[in-house]
């Protein structure tokens, strides 16, 4: 059974044999990310731009920077796959959770680990081709589960959709999900 997980989820193991340390998922005092220009194609943003230059994505921007997350997901040098929710996906959770967002953003600790769920840090971003069943092990250090028909299940038991795939960044990839999922 031992030898079936490792050969199931082989593929991620090796993108994620990079998956940094704890300090991670800690603000970083860069600069915030700069908002991408109307000239800049998706291929020249980082993850932060590319969901800054989609108006479906303006309360996970919203959420990053309250988090202050922006400086360390625009580090240049990383290889961030993402699973970004959308607006659609971040008003389901206020009122599956009965929250204001008012009352999700001012808790930074809680929206860091509910941001970390949705990225991964390895030695490569993860595309869709390469996405197999299996568990990985995210930036907050918690568990997600990508079934066999290919969704997202959190470790709520809850499963997300991916509705679109491989954004490509400078520094990662972003995948659309339709729900934000949440850590134990």
């Amino acid at each position: 059974m031992k030898l079936t997980k490792i050969a199931t989820i082989g593929a991620l193991a090796i993108s994620l044999a990079g998956l940094s340390a704890c300090n991670n998922m800690m603000p970083q005092k860069n600069a915030p990310a700069k908002a991408p220009t109307h000239s800049q194609t998706m291929q020249e943003m980082n993850v932060v731009q590319v969901a800054q230059s989609n108006a479906e994505f303006s309360l996970l921007v919203e959420a990053v920077q309250a988090a202050g997350l922006a400086g360390m997901l625009s580090e240049p040098n990383a290889n961030y796959t993402i699973f970004a929710p959308t607006n659609d996906a971040f008003m389901q959770l206020l009122n599956e959770t009965g929250m204001s967002k008012a009352q999700l953003f001012s808790n930074k600790p809680l929206l860091t680990k509910i941001l970390g769920y949705h990225v991964i840090n390895g030695s490569m971003p993860i595309y869709a081709k390469d996405v197999k069943p299996g568990n990985v092990t995210m930036v907050s250090k918690d568990t997600l589960t990508v079934t066999s028909n290919g969704k997202l299940r959190d470790e709520m038991g809850r499963t997300a959709t991916l509705l679109k795939t491989d954004l490509a960044a400078t520094n990662g990839v972003v995948h659309v999900i339709d729900k934000v999922l949440l850590p134990k």
